[in-house]
């Protein structure tokens, strides 16, 4: 499993203390110094069975400057995966990667059930 996150959320900081707490191996990626080719993007996209748009950071202050809130709705699948494989701090964050599941934002409801905890 891998844990994909920016070190400074808070967020993920919790999610983080979350999963070593309840012993849960995995491998840590920080978003901002390896940011998500598109290829992932869309192979993670089809694991989570979100539709593309819940994969950005909407709270996100590069988010807001670039308009993506009024941008998106015209973009296709490819230019959305082209703009968050462009910078790690468009996507939603923590994400979870497992061989058969992506988890994208820290619920610890959804986590626990996904993880059998």
């Amino acid at each position: 499993m891998t844990f994909i996150c920016y070190p400074k959320c808070s967020t993920c900081q919790k999610a983080r203390k979350w999963l070593d707490e309840h012993g849960v191996a995995y491998d840590f990626r920080d978003i901002k110094l390896e940011n998500p080719a598109p290829q992932e993007l869309a192979v993670w996209q089809q694991r989570s069975a979100l539709p593309l748009r819940k994969f950005f950071n909407t709270s996100g202050l590069l988010y807001k400057s670039l308009g993506l809130k009024d941008k998106l709705p015209e973009m296709g699948e490819e230019e959305m995966l082209a703009l968050l494989g462009s910078d790690g701090m468009l996507v939603k964050r923590p994400l979870l990667v497992g061989d058969d599941f992506v988890l994208v934002g820290f619920k610890e409801a959804q986590w626990a059930e996904k993880l059998g905890i």
